[in-house]
């Protein structure tokens, strides 16, 4: 049988590698480790990569298994999720895996500056009625860009449309430099064996759109840290479908 969320947040609690900070108890303990990340907990100085809004933590893991001299992070505010890949990593012993159960609003108090080298955000909710709560959105890059380091590198993978256009068009608004992107991943030449690598760890619920038939979107892009940011107020289609335990969609057919 398996575990309930109650045996979840209990195992949690005693995880070496979770850290549980949410917003309701931030304000009132203090998070020693920022800025210390390296020296307090993984003990080396190799670099350290965030996924935000982790979920089960399958990215997280897998991109630690490949890469043992990196650093990650994977953060999300629902622990029951978490646990999986906590669990993993533990069960492992991958030394390179940290978990933050926190909300990614507040994500720049956990981080001191020129501490994080990139940031990976999977499958994030498009959020399309309200542009502020997009993981993609310039409210939140300026947080990304007080602890990342100059032209830290955003990875954004995706099966919504619209989240893929409006990150598109923000990064062009801005000319932000965009490293790649792609509309199709996995029917995309000319990828090296590296970048196919990384970008064939999938997720559950992944595996589970591809199988629906939709198309994995990719972009990759440089966050410079003092250039001025703003949205590029672009309409876009919203998407026409509803993935998993997403709520219906709104009628209108174009958001900003």
């Amino acid at each position: 049988m398996s575990k309930g969320k109650l045996e979840k947040f209990a195992d949690m609690a005693r995880y070496e590698n979770v850290f549980q900070y949410p917003y309701s108890v931030v304000e009132h303990v203090p998070f020693d480790m920022k800025g210390k990340w390296r020296e307090m907990y993984f003990k080396n100085g190799n670099p350290i990569v965030l996924e935000l809004g982790c979920g089960k933590g399958e990215y997280t893991v897998g991109l630690a298994r490949l890469y043992p001299n990196i650093n990650f992070i994977g953060v999300d505010i629902k622990g029951a999720r978490m646990w999986k890949g906590a669990t993993e990593a533990l069960n492992e012993k991958l030394t390179n895996v940290a978990f933050l159960r926190t909300n990614i609003e507040i994500i720049d108090r956990f981080f001191s500056e020129d501490e994080v080298q990139e940031i990976w955000l999977t499958f994030s909710d498009p959020q399309m009625k309200n542009v502020r709560k997009r993981l993609t959105s310039t409210f939140f890059m300026e947080r990304y860009r007080r602890f990342l380091v100059e032209g830290g590198v955003i990875h954004v993978k995706t099966d919504s449309n619209f989240l893929y256009t409006y990150t598109h068009y923000m990064v062009e608004h801005n000319s932000l430099p965009m490293l790649f992107c792609t509309e199709d991943l996995y029917h995309t030449d000319g990828l090296d064996e590296s970048t196919r690598q990384i970008l064939s760890i999938q997720t559950y619920y992944e595996s589970q759109w591809i199988e629906r038939g939709l198309n994995i979107k990719y972009l990759k892009f440089r966050l410079p840290k003092n250039k001025p940011l703003e949205e590029s107020g672009g309409e876009i289609p919203v998407d026409e479908y509803r993935s998993y335990h997403r709520n219906n969609r709104s009628n209108m057919e174009k958001r900003k």
